[in-house]
C-alpha cells in the first residue's frame, strides 16, 4: 500500500508543509505526521478528506505509487484526470477460457446488456454468458461480441453482433475508428471515437448516421473500451442514400446523352 508515501509525496510536490495540509484538513499536525510515517492508519473519513484535498481517487492514493509517475502524468492528476487511463492492476478483465485454455469470445446479447453494465467485472456473471470461438482471430488478444441496437451506426443494421478487441490503455484509442464502449450511465455504446483523453480527459463520440449529433464522454464515465473488429448480421447493409442519388444522376445524364445522340443522328440524315 502506498497511502503514506503518496500523501507525503503529493504534499512536497505541491510545496505544502505539514502545517498547511493539517490546517486545510482540520486535523493536528501530529496526526498527519503519523499517517505519513506509517505510525497510524487513516479511517474512512480521513481517506475521503485526503481524496478531496488532492482531488485523487482513494484507490489511487492507496494502491498506486505516484512517485513513479512522470511530470506529465502528475500534471493530469492535478487537473483531475483519472490516473488509471494508462491501465493498471486495478483494471482486471473478467474472462473465460475453453477446454484448451484458450480465451473464449463471450456474447453479450441485447437482453444481457443491462446485466453486463453492472456485472462486467464479476467473474461469476461473465461465466454464464454464451461463448464461442473464431479461428481467424488472434489467440493472443481478447475479444468479446456485443449485440447493438438502433440506427445510429447505419449501414451496420439494428441487431447486428459487433466483435471488439479489448483495449487496456485508453490513450491508444485511434481517432476516427469505431469502438464499443461500456459507459457509466448509458451502458454499451458503439461509436466513432475522437481521443482527447490526454489533453482534456474525454472522448468525443460520433455516429455514422448524420442524424445523431456527436457528444463528449468523460474518462471517469468509461468502464471498458473494445476496438471494433467485425460484425455479423442476417441483414444486407442498406445502400447509402448519397450513393443512390449519385446513381440516379448518372442515369439521368446517360439518358440525356442518348437523346442527344438520337437527335444528332436525325439531323445528319
Amino acid at each position: 500500500m502506498f497511502f503514506s508515501s503518496n500523501i507525503k509525496f503529493l504534499r512536497k510536490h505541491r510545496g505544502r508543509t505539514q502545517d498547511d495540509v493539517a490546517f486545510a484538513l482540520n486535523m493536528k499536525r501530529s496526526t498527519l505526521s503519523g499517517y505519513e510515517n506509517e505510525v497510524s492508519e487513516p479511517n474512512i473519513e480521513a481517506l475521503v478528506a485526503f481524496s478531496k484535498y488532492f482531488n485523487i481517487a482513494i484507490d489511487t492514493l492507496v494502491k498506486i505509487d505516484l512517485s513513479s509517475f512522470s511530470e506529465g502524468q502528475l500534471s493530469q492528476l492535478e487537473r483531475g484526470f483519472d490516473v488509471h487511463l494508462k491501465g493498471s492492476n486495478l483494471r482486471v478483465l473478467a474472462t473465460t477460457v475453453n477446454a484448451d485454455n484458450d480465451e473464449n469470445i463471450e456474447l453479450v446479447t441485447e437482453k444481457a446488456k443491462a446485466g453486463y453494465a453492472t456485472g462486467f467485472a464479476d467473474p461469476e456473471y461473465i461465466k454464464v454468458l454464451p461463448t464461442f470461438t473464431m479461428p481467424f482471430l488472434s489467440r493472443d488478444r481478447k475479444y468479446r461480441t456485443f449485440q447493438i441496437s438502433g440506427d445510429s451506426m447505419l449501414p451496420i443494421p439494428d441487431g447486428a453482433y459487433v466483435t471488439g478487441e479489448y483495449i487496456l490503455d485508453w490513450t491508444n484509442v485511434r481517432n476516427g475508428q469505431p469502438y464499443i464502449i461500456l459507459t457509466q450511465d448509458d451502458g454499451i455504446v458503439f461509436k466513432i471515437v475522437e481521443n482527447k483523453i490526454e489533453d482534456e480527459g474525454k472522448l468525443t463520440l460520433s455516429s455514422l448516421n448524420p442524424l445523431y449529433r456527436p457528444y463528449d464522454l468523460a474518462a471517469a464515465d468509461i468502464k471498458e473500451v473494445w476496438k471494433f473488429v467485425h460484425y455479423i448480421s442476417a441483414e444486407m447493409p442498406q445502400q447509402n442514400e448519397n450513393t443512390l442519388r449519385e446513381e440516379q444522376l448518372v442515369k439521368v445524364v446517360q439518358d440525356l446523352q442518348k437523346k442527344v445522340e438520337e437527335i444528332q443522328l436525325k439531323l445528319n440524315l
